[in-house]
């Protein structure tokens, strides 16, 4: 079992063939999980009743940051000592958990953000990776000053701590471009770890990379 003051945030979208099995595995290791059901049409928020686990509903549809954020100030008010960001399409390993929260409980980091290519296990692929992962690190490396070895995975552990500190201000995709940017900015250690990701479906395409651009920049702006 998982220690008792990790909490598992779950945003989720629409995601109805995929949430029973992803919260199923989650329940045999604990029992602090939080959905955050980001203004799903389909039988999400229907199926995440059934299972009782913590449930909040988005009204309308904000995206993964904004459910993220939202999941994190509930997991506050429940005494949350770590936090961890974990997809509802069920491609991330619920025994990896262990990994990215061991260097948290063993207060060496921070934040723990999970890697993709580290070891061989994920089978990425090869246009995911070549036209898109890799370019990400680059760009993320260029606009945060800080070089991981993947830059949008969404597999990460957090300590109160770095919660406290990192906002999500960024609703969409371009949350976690924002969460490393203020790793640099609020000076918080961090590391990764190798974590296994199986796709069963491909994820983000590649003109989703200008949309996640395009929104950094942009707040970028309004903030001067």
């Amino acid at each position: 079992m998982l220690n008792e003051r990790i909490w598992v945030i779950i945003p989720a979208y629409n995601e109805q063939d995929n949430i029973f099995g992803v919260i199923k595995s989650l329940q045999e290791q604990t029992a602090n999980i939080i959905v955050v059901n980001d203004a799903s049409t389909d039988r999400t928020q229907e199926i995440v009743e059934s299972l009782g686990v913590y449930l909040i509903n988005h009204l309308v549809n904000r995206g993964q940051g904004a459910a993220l954020q939202t999941g994190t100030e509930f997991a506050f008010k429940k005494g949350a000592r770590i936090i961890v960001h974990f997809d509802a399409d069920g491609q991330m390993q619920v025994e990896d958990i262990y990994r990215v929260t061991a260097p948290l409980l063993n207060q060496e980091a921070e934040i723990v953000f999970g890697s993709r290519f580290l070891d061989n296990k994920s089978k990425i692929p090869w246009t995911k990776k070549y036209l898109i992962l890799k370019p990400a690190i680059w760009f993320n490396w260029f606009f945060t000053g800080i070089k991981l070895s993947d830059a949008h995975n969404g597999f990460r552990a957090l300590s109160r701590k770095a919660a406290k500190n990192i906002k999500i201000e960024q609703d969409g995709m371009a949350h976690a471009t924002e969460i490393i940017d203020q790793v640099r900015t609020n000076d918080l250690a961090y590391t990764e770890v190798p974590v296994e990701i199986v796709y069963v479906q491909y994820g983000q395409r590649f003109f989703s990379g200008f949309k996640i651009l395009w929104d950094l920049v942009l707040s970028k702006i309004i903030r001067k």
